[in-house]
């Protein structure tokens, strides 16, 4: 009986493995895009605290360089690099004629920081106005026409990023978390506060830990196996960050790091707090989208009812949190070039 259970066990092990491997590629799902109409070139700059940002700078084909164009920086999701899901709209939106700079978030992907995949919400919107830096000293853009865009947890960078830098005249979010509220509360304010306080004291204990030599600790990100028992979100995120649909490991890295931050600086969310003023960054709009179906939902919904004018909520029928991370099929790229065009005119 004993060796039937184990037999089983591998048998449902190797089923968890084949449907990993396979990926929903269905509804378009094209995260490694690459456009034919559209140049690319790696580029660096310094931000604030003279750290190296890498992007990719998309630039539409036969544009005018000598005239003054509109810009867009754009952010990927939180543990992710710039390779995932950020190129794909970099260049969706380069195709509409808009020069388009991906950037990788310090202490992420090509971007320097240390130690790696450390989370500094500070720093993570200082990201984007060293972008705006970038992009407004270069002579063929438009220093008055430069937007931003976040996609996922850079939904919440670019607002804190909005909030203070009044060059990035609009704002648009694609499945946002607010990372301070998923911290502190978890979705759906599930997260207690005794567990929140346990949270934290882990974080601290570690902090002694490394602070003494010891092995640096990860957290949260999403799983590496998946099992009978694997959450329905995790295995959202798991077909795209762990299979070839949206699978990437910078240079440098390792796969099994791949969406870990750090312990000891991941509590650093619990202070962080982007929708506190965001009815300030008007009268510049801001746009959210947001999946019928994403359980990141409630987060779009809390900016759009915190936001000053003028402001719209887009939600996307039939369409999940991960969904908007790269199946061109549901991406609303229409709705978003209008509203950047209408924005930046």
């Amino acid at each position: 009986m004993k060796k039937l259970l184990v037999l089983f066990g591998v048998w449902i092990s190797s089923i968890c493995s084949a449907t990993a491997n396979a990926a929903d590629l269905s509804r378009g799902a094209d995260n490694f895009y690459k456009s034919d109409k559209v140049s690319v070139q790696k580029v660096s700059f310094k931000n604030q605290y003279q750290m190296k940002i890498v992007g990719n700078l998309f630039i539409p084909k036969g544009m005018d360089k000598k005239a003054k164009n509109p810009a867009i920086v754009v952010g990927h999701p939180m543990g992710a690099v710039k390779e995932q899901s950020a190129n794909l709209y970099a260049q969706k939106l380069a195709e509409q004629g808009f020069i388009t700079l991906a950037i990788d978030q310090a202490f992420w992907g090509e971007s320097e920081g240390k130690p790696r995949n450390a989370v500094a919400p500070d720093i993570y919107a200082e990201s984007f106005s060293a972008a705006v830096d970038y992009l407004g000293t270069r002579p063929f853009v438009d220093r008055e026409r430069i937007a931003a865009l976040g996609i996922c947890g850079s939904g919440s960078f670019v607002i804190s990023a909005a909030k203070i830098d009044p060059r990035i005249k609009a704002v648009a979010t694609v499945s946002m978390y607010d990372m301070g509220a998923a911290n502190r509360n978890a979705l759906n304010h599930s997260l207690t506060l005794e567990q929140r306080k346990q949270i934290i004291a882990d974080a601290a204990a570690q902090r002694y830990v490394e602070f003494t030599g010891g092995e640096i600790k990860y957290t949260g990100g999403t799983d590496h196996v998946l099992n009978e028992n694997t959450h329905p979100i995790q295995r959202e995120f798991f077909d795209f960050y762990r299979t070839p649909r949206g699978e990437f490991t910078p240079k440098g890295s390792s796969r099994q790091l791949t969406t870990h931050p750090t312990l000891t600086s991941n509590v650093k969310f619990m202070n962080f707090y982007p929708f506190n003023d965001i009815e300030t960054i008007s009268p510049r709009p801001m746009l959210f989208i947001t999946g019928s179906e994403a359980h990141s939902r409630e987060f779009s919904e809390a900016a759009f009812k915190l936001a000053g004018q003028p402001k719209e909520l887009f939600v996307v029928p039939g369409a999940g949190h991960v969904d908007l991370y790269d199946r061109v099929n549901l991406i609303p790229f229409d709705k978003l070039t209008s509203f950047y065009k209408q924005s930046l005119n």
